[in-house]
């Protein structure tokens, strides 16, 4: 069989675009006289297009376009994504019934699974977990079955082409570790000659590697070929932005691959692969991802998101610390020098320290900069709230305002961001950035409508560590010189809003790094996320650094059991405090791992919860320590 994987870019909500994107495809390949091309799921719609699948203009349109490609499949089987409709029945919200479906066309005409009740393949396994939501929106052919009184064997069937009998299933279909049932392996009780796996699955740090791992294995049981096919581009949800890789390939019945050279790039992937037990490829890419992978991730979702949004200028806020410089380095691998401004805005307690090393990052890209001062527009503010006397209007509520050093640390974050950065971004034409990182994000350190603000987050997916390594990596590999001055990795992290923060006396933010990291990271991104109880338990135990990853040794932070506790309350308080209520606000995040905040690590306002046992091991430890 002549087969051809068609790596296309998805642009979500756009089905006429990607029809004339899959057309053409079709023709590259038949041109190469391939007998089968593959698409992605949902290559015609996109996938996470939130509620856009509640319009029926929108689902009429998809459809007409699954028969564009119907028409153009003469001479060659199409097989693509596209939403199944049943105009006759409903879901159980009361809207049409719609199904995530696979087509497969043949000759003009669209050929279902034997002996099925529709003329396309109906997605088996529905993921309701991270940012899949798919039961919200699509039937699937479990509930289908049972519906019609069918066993779950009887309903999943091969598609029968003049050729062969096509194994057709539907991204998570494979992914059925955790599921009841194999849909792989009823296929192969019908006899199937050759599986396609078609997906649309974002992007995340060694996601590949595990797939490789398990579709080979897959492959190597089903003792036949298994093709996979994935997007490349970016979709959202709203608060979280997804970047798609590809990393399309073909696995033959020895648990070997062959798959296309580039990610994050379209392309058509052509083989011959015998319909049997032959082995053709090559030893599986057993590579794990690392920082090059994070860098070619960010780089491709940023761009991708600016010409989603029609943004082709960016102002970025730049302290001389180490997130907003990787964060200007980063646009300046997308966006021409003029394109970019670079804005200081030092206040009384900077450092003449970080505006030199700001200034010498804008003059190692050859941006634009300036400095903008912030010193009297703080006072200003500051005069004009600070002991003012409010009253009701007849004089029986009297009081006066007062700004405490806190409170005018965040004065300050806010005229930086919200006045003077969204002014700088309206007259440079552009938008500014939000340069938080993962474990700011966390626990709420940053200010609301002040450093939190921006057009999109693009590190907010990654913990300071590797905000380190990322910068490590522009100025070793990616620049081959010091674009990121050495200060910045060497700069006690600050915001330098008040005396306590004065970096040239090595006095900065109160997270410890890389603990916190680590210990945020648990709370967050492990799949059976821990609470103060785990961690608890396993400090007294003397466990906690091997569990949590982290190099150091906690007796040099916490000399004592209360040091401990009182720092792990203080951030777990933070986590699921005000930092719910900032990461609400937040703008999104540009996700490159599992568990990103938004849509992925959803999250309620509730307040703050200790489990009985986690008291329990506190009066111990305390009680213990005298």
């Amino acid at each position: 069989m002549k087969a051809c994987l068609a790596q296309i870019h998805v642009l979500p909500g756009q089905p006429a675009a990607n029809t004339e994107t899959m057309l053409k495809a079709i023709a590259a390949a038949r041109a190469q006289a391939a007998e089968l091309v593959v698409f992605p799921e949902m290559a015609i719609p996109g996938y996470l297009l939130g509620d856009s699948w509640e319009r029926d203009a929108f689902l009429r349109e998809c459809e007409a376009c699954g028969h564009r490609i119907r028409e153009a499949s003469k001479g060659i089987v199409v097989v693509f994504g596209n939403v199944g409709l049943d105009w006759r029945r409903r879901n159980e919200d009361g809207r049409v019934r719609k199904y995530n479906a696979l087509f497969v066309a043949e000759n003009g005409r669209f050929i279902g699974p034997r002996g099925g009740t529709y003329d396309f393949v109906v997605k088996t396994l529905l993921p309701n977990y991270r940012e899949f939501d798919d039961s919200r929106y699509f039937y699937d052919l479990r509930r289908l079955a049972a519906e019609e009184g069918k066993s779950l064997e009887q309903a999943l069937t091969p598609v029968i082409t003049e050729r062969m009998a096509l194994g057709c299933i539907l991204c998570e279909d494979a992914w059925d570790a955790d599921y009841g049932v194999s849909p792989l392996d009823l296929l192969k009780r019908h006899g199937a000659d050759l599986f396609v796996n078609c997906s649309c699955s974002p992007f995340t740090l060694n996601k590949n590697v595990k797939r490789n791992r398990m579709f080979a294995a897959h492959a190597e049981r089903l003792e036949k070929p298994l093709l996979y096919v994935n997007s490349v581009g970016i979709q959202n949800n709203g608060k979280t932005v997804y970047t798609f890789d590809g990393a399309s390939c073909i696995y033959d019945a020895h648990a070997h691959q062959i798959g296309l050279p580039a990610r994050f790039e379209a392309g058509l992937l052509q083989a011959d692969i015998p319909l049997d037990q032959s082995e053709f490829a090559r030893p599986l890419d057993a590579r794990e991802d690392g920082v090059a992978d994070i860098y070619q991730a960010l780089v491709f979702g940023i761009r991708e998101f600016m010409q989603m949004l029609g943004v082709s200028r960016v102002v970025v806020g730049v302290s001389g610390g180490i997130d907003s410089a990787v964060t200007a380095a980063l646009y300046s691998r997308i966006l021409s020098r003029e394109n970019i401004l670079l804005v200081n805005l030092p206040s009384r307690f900077n450092s003449p320290t970080t505006v030199k090393l700001a200034r010498t990052l804008a003059a190692n890209l050859g941006c634009y900069y300036v400095e903008a001062p912030i010193e009297d527009s703080v006072r200003l503010t500051t005069a004009q709230v600070n002991g003012l006397a409010i009253a009701s209007v007849d004089g029986s509520l009297r009081a006066r305002l007062a700004l405490s050093d806190f409170m005018i640390e965040n004065v300050q974050a806010r005229d930086r961001s919200s006045r003077l950065l969204a002014a700088f971004a309206a007259a440079f034409g552009g938008v500014f950035t939000c340069n938080a990182n993962k474990a700011e994000a966390t626990v709420g350190y940053t200010t609301l409508y002040g450093d939190l603000a921006g057009y999109l987050a693009a590190l907010a997916d990654l913990w300071k560590g590797e905000v380190y390594a990322l910068g490590r990596y522009l100025n070793e590999t990616v620049f081959q010189r010091e674009v990121i001055p050495a200060g910045c990795f060497d700069l006690t992290p600050s915001a330098e809003l008040g005396p306590a923060q004065a970096v040239d006396q090595g006095l900065g933010d109160p997270l410890i790094y890389p603990y916190h990291d680590r210990l945020f990271a648990s709370w967050v991104e492990t799949w059976h996320r821990t609470t103060p109880e785990e961690i608890l338990e396993w400090y007294l135990a003397g466990t906690l650094e091997q569990q949590l990853g982290y190099k150091g040794k906690l007796a040099d932070l916490f000399p004592s059991a209360r040091e401990f506790i009182a720092d792990l309350e203080r951030w777990w308080r933070q986590y699921n405090g005000m930092g719910v209520a900032k990461r609400i606000q937040a703008p999104p995040i540009l996700a490159i791992k599992r568990r990103a905040f938004g849509f992925d690590h959803r999250e309620a306002q509730m307040g703050v919860w200790f489990s009985g046992r986690y008291l329990e091991l506190k009066k111990q430890a305390l009680a213990h320590q005298g």
